[in-house]
């Protein structure tokens, strides 16, 4: 691995440990208890102004259940392939399509069937595309409730109060890119 290979890898490591701590829906005092390491520094770990250590690695590793190759998330040599290792969260499951923390970030979600769901709108910054490949989604954003169907595409400003969920009956899937604030999907025709 080249020297900026290794810068690129260690810069990533800061957002991989922000995004592995906000899919467990853990604070930063909750994983300092788990690791014994101090909330300033993994909040410095966090947004890069402390580099990883492997001492510092491996206890965050076995804290968020995942192997230390994962943490850091580091580009196999050679190989374009996208080795996907679904999470399930709140039910759905949740299939990366990309390996990169920070900036867009794309996923194959399935929903299970919620009939009857009642909406629990919400707001955190960011940028949302979603294309339906099959079954149905229902969008409650702001005042709008919107079924979509497959082949259908939504975009929108998450900072919208929003809720999203599968009235059934079936399961829908859905492909699904998230962006960091301001950040949004440019299509072209």
């Amino acid at each position: 691995m080249e020297a900026s290979d290794l810068g690129d890898v260690l810069a990533g490591v800061g957002p991989r440990l922000r995004q592995l701590r906000l899919e467990n829906e853990a604070t930063l005092t909750d994983l300092a208890e788990q690791t014994g390491i101090s909330v300033s520094t993994l909040s410095r770990l966090e947004s890069g102004q402390r580099k990883p250590t492997l001492e510092l690695l491996l206890p965050l590793a076995a804290a968020h259940g995942v192997a230390l190759d994962e943490l850091v998330d580091a580009p196999e040599t050679g190989d374009p392939r996208v080795r996907a290792r679904p999470v399930v969260r709140h039910g759905r499951t949740f299939v990366p399509l990309t390996r990169r923390p920070g900036g867009l970030q794309s996923y194959k979600i399935v929903m299970p069937p919620e009939p009857g769901a009642e909406p629990t709108l919400q707001t955190h910054e960011g940028y949302e595309w979603m294309y339906v490949l099959s079954g149905r989604v229902r969008l409650v954003l702001g005042t709008r409730d919107l079924t979509i169907g497959p082949g259908e595409v939504v975009e929108f400003d998450t900072r919208t109060p929003h809720w999203v969920s599968c009235p059934g009956p079936h399961p829908a899937e859905v492909l699904a890119i998230f962006g960091p604030q301001g950040e949004r999907m440019h299509v072209r025709t």
